[in-house]
């Protein structure tokens, strides 16, 4: 049980939480959520015993083992392995004393001591610190690198290794999966789900939360705020705290209605059967949860673009990557509504081809013919490194502004677009080199969207954001309606505003047929296989030397075959629009004070009758185009 009792916890003059009292049970899994700057590292410092509390205390039990990960790793001499088991202190420790009892020749204490070795567990601390790194993305190769060879990103993972490598009763983990791949994430998600102590976890990753945590404490104005259960739970449960607010009612009502119509869209888009229901269920869960986010402090669109399905870029036969190729043979094409997700192990090429589409990075062989209409944004870590730090928000904006004077953006224009970001009042005119890494991220961000791009190339964009951000930032891209081409380990972010699947691995780049769930699967699969053959499911290019002729005449006989269903779905789509363009026209008159009127009440009526017959026809062609997608995805 640990109990905090009254506490109050400054940082400099500001008061970051201020009486508050909350009771953790031992095993509790809990979240620490809230925006940044809210105090939640400090809290994590507090408990950690490195900084003093204003007023009240902190009670622990005697004995608890607490493990915290270090945010810092000086460059050393130790390899990968050796810096993961040097905190296990007690093994170290043991050895240091059989070492001396070794050379001091005495017998009865080695015997002693190995006991103590064998009870803790030590001839099997190698193995498992190997696992580890193997688990966070390290290959066995990396194991006897120095810590001075690897990079920042790299050196995180380390310390989390080394976290989860002492024995510990308390586990607190700040921000785990920033640095992390989507393999790893999943990796770690169930390493903790086995971890038997009382966990605490900082994480703008949702998904990742709901999947280690029951418990949510929330810093909310300086209070801290206990709910049960997982971060969807929290949002549900905030959601319907919130909604008795009057205030925030029609601004709730507003998101709610930009969703569905979002929904729409969506359906009569979706290329895919099961991408498609598995996306549906999470706008759904959206709606349902978009109050619990009214009061956020972001609100931000990447600008409008010219709707065209249209082709972008056509890329052919690519090959990329340094001094050899990683990846070759990749040709696929972005169209000006294309959403892709990439997904692979670390090191697998993701970011590298990234770049390359960017224009960044020359590619190896092959060609990338790129639409003259085509505008690319492209966000990755080191947009945010090369940020000028002598420079403000405003002066920032001004200079991209400079470039393109059709757009008239005057210095008010430039506030209110940055107060989208939650730049606002001073916070726009002082030196970047004083924000934190979560607000360079959104100010990076925030230069992507000002160049109103219609392919944005998104390299890991949660990186340092908070809950409320990124969901702004999810929002922000359901709405957007150019191309979509993202690397993140956002799964939540990634479902709600990906269409489809590409996979890179061990050199291939083949589409991914399934949704996140069938890719966790085959990653829980590929990881117990000895084997690096593919599984049935697997991503991966198939390679066989079979008969090209007789697979073309194969694929013409089953497009012919499956003529009649194509011609079908494209009807039932074509319905869909009509009833969705008539359905919208009826939802205008209906915002129209005017209708609301005495002389209007049969009009009124009529209208009212009419929405909800469309909105039945409407569901009920939408679930035929469902069964229909199925269909042909079984069949193809």
């Amino acid at each position: 049980m640990i109990s905090l009792n009254n506490i109050t916890l400054m940082r400099g003059t500001q008061t970051l939480i201020r009486e508050a009292s909350v009771l953790l049970s031992s095993g509790q899994r809990t979240g620490i959520i809230g925006r940044n700057g809210s105090g939640k590292t400090s809290l994590f410092k507090a408990l950690a015993g490195e900084i003093q509390l204003e007023q009240g205390e902190i009670e622990m039990p005697n004995g608890l083992r607490t493990v915290s990960m270090a945010q810092e790793t000086p460059a050393s001499d130790r390899t990968a392995l050796e810096f993961v088991i040097d905190s296990h202190a007690e093994f170290r420790d043991l050895e240091r004393k059989i070492q001396a009892a070794e050379e001091g020749h005495n017998d009865a204490l080695l015997v002693r001591l190995h006991a103590e070795m064998e009870e803790l567990g030590a001839y099997d601390i190698k193995n498992k610190a190997e696992q580890l790194l193997s688990g966070l993305g390290f290959d066995t190769a990396q194991f006897s690198s120095t810590v001075g060879e690897f990079s920042g990103g790299w050196r995180v993972r380390l310390n989390l290794a080394a976290a989860l490598m002492r024995p510990s009763d308390l586990l607190m983990l700040d921000e785990p999966t920033n640095h992390l791949d989507l393999e790893a994430t999943v990796w770690l998600e169930q390493w903790l789900r086995s971890y038997r102590g009382t966990i605490l976890v900082i994480s703008h990753d949702r998904t990742f939360l709901d999947a280690v945590i029951d418990h949510v404490i929330s810093l909310e104005g300086g209070s801290l705020a206990l709910y049960r259960g997982n971060y969807s739970a929290y949002e549900r449960q905030r959601a319907e705290r919130m909604a008795l607010q009057a205030a925030l009612y029609e601004k709730q009502q507003r998101r709610r209605g930009e969703i569905e119509d979002f929904v729409r869209r969506f359906k009569a888009k979706a290329s895919k059967a099961r991408q498609a229901q598995s996306r549906l269920k999470e706008l759904d869960r959206m709606q349902d949860i978009a109050p619990a986010h009214a009061d956020s402090p972001f609100r931000f669109s990447f600008p409008a673009v010219e709707t065209d399905s249209g082709y972008l870029m056509q890329i052919n036969k690519l090959a990329f990557g340094f001094d050899k190729p990683l990846v070759d043979q990749v040709t696929f094409s972005i169209r000006g509504d294309s959403r892709f997700g990439l997904l692979g192990f670390n090191g697998s090429g993701k970011s590298t081809l990234l770049k390359v589409l960017s224009g960044s990075l020359k590619q190896m062989a092959g060609e990338m013919i790129a639409a003259k209409k085509l505008r690319i944004g492209y966000f990755a870590q080191h947009q945010v490194d090369e940020l000028d730090q002598t420079a403000t928000p405003v002066a920032t904006i001004q200079a991209l502004a400079k470039k393109d004077p059709t757009l008239k953006a005057t210095e008010q224009v430039i506030r209110d677009y940055l107060g989208g970001f939650d730049f606002r009042g001073s916070r726009v005119d002082e030196c970047i080199e004083h924000f934190s890494g979560g607000e360079k991220a959104r100010l990076a961000l925030a230069k992507v969207a000002w160049e109103r791009p219609n392919l944005l190339l998104l390299d890991e964009p949660t990186n340092h954001l908070d809950l409320e951000m990124v969901h702004a930032l999810t929002v922000a891209l359901q709405e957007f309606e150019g191309a979509v081409v993202i690397v993140s380990h956002d799964r939540h972010l990634l479902a709600n505003t990906v269409d489809e699947f590409f996979s890179i691995h061990k050199g291939h780049f083949a589409e991914f047929d399934g949704d996140l769930a069938d890719y966790e699967r085959w990653l829980a699969r590929y990881s117990e296989q000895s084997s690096t053959k593919p599984t049935d499911n697997s991503p991966l290019v198939d390679n066989s030397a079979a008969d090209k002729k007789a697979q073309r005449q194969q694929a013409a006989a089953r497009r012919e075959q499956l003529a009649p269903l194509r011609k079908q779905v494209k009807a039932l789509e074509t319905e869909m629009e009509k009833l969705q363009s008539r359905l919208a026209k009826i939802e205008d008159e209906l915002g129209d004070e005017a209708i609301y009127a005495e002389h209007n009440k049969a009009k009124l009526a009529e209208r009212v009758k009419e929405q909800g017959s469309l909105k039945a026809q409407l569901d009920s062609v939408e679930e035929q185009w469902l069964e229909l997608q199925e269909a042909l995805e079984a069949a193809l």
